[in-house]
């Protein structure tokens, strides 16, 4: 008789502990179905770290010797301003003038041109002192004193400003946008009455890099999303 009540009360531990595992089991899987996503924003505003500066200029006339004699001078003449004015030699690069013989253009039979010969010129800056390479940017009217003019207008020669530090603010960025995508978890959680529970998966979004607005090219705003999803319990 006691060995049947012993057996019994085996059984019925046994399949209280059963009940209990089967039971969390199903509460764990049904958790599992229980997923919020969210997505968590970084911005952050940085200084240009690098600048390309093209300076170009065109020049007009009928003699190839002559036009290439202007050009040579012309670009001595940018050369010294830029060298007395901090930029170092290795920080100018000099392109070879693109000369259009006006004559041997398709239409050139219907269109009178003054000269022969149109050339232009482009001697760029690189270099990692931006803040010295836009003053000399602003102060570029001197070259019109010793005869050489500017042109702008040119979409192929726009003043670059670009950011290369990306690298070394990544980790606190998208540890930014991890912390602002729990939060909006939670506040979620909290919402609906549940629990936020461990991270199911998450991914990094792309980094953007661009201009502040059109007025500072120079500063730059950085962006990335990140998307998380996380388990929800009651």
């Amino acid at each position: 008789m006691k060995n049947w009540i012993f057996e019994a009360a085996i059984l019925a531990a046994g399949l209280m502990v059963t009940g209990i595992l089967l039971n969390a089991g199903i509460n764990n899987f049904t958790n599992r179905d229980r997923v919020v996503t969210v997505k968590g924003l970084a911005e952050m505003e940085v200084q240009a770290d690098k600048v390309i500066w093209p300076l170009m200029y065109k020049d007009l006339g009928n003699d190839l010797t002559t036009l290439y004699t202007n050009i040579q001078t012309k670009n001595k003449t940018i050369i010294g301003f830029l060298e007395a004015n901090g930029i170092s030699r290795e920080e100018i690069s000099v392109s070879p003038p693109e000369i259009i013989d006006m004559e041997a253009e398709r239409y050139a039979t219907q269109t009178q041109h003054s000269y022969r010969y149109n050339a232009t010129s482009v001697i760029t800056v690189t270099s990692g002192d931006v803040e010295k390479v836009r003053k000399l940017i602003s102060g570029q009217t001197e070259l019109l004193k010793q005869g050489v003019a500017i042109t702008g207008g040119d979409y192929r020669y726009n003043t670059l400003y670009e950011f290369t530090g990306l690298n070394n603010i990544k980790p606190q960025m998208i540890e930014e946008a991890t912390k602002n995508a729990r939060a909006a978890a939670e506040k979620f959680a909290t919402d609906s009455g549940s629990r936020l529970g461990k991270i199911r998966n998450a991914s990094q979004g792309q980094f953007t890099i661009t201009d502040r607005d059109a007025n500072t090219p120079y500063i730059k705003n950085v962006r990335v999303v990140t998307t998380v999803n996380y388990y929800l319990k009651n």
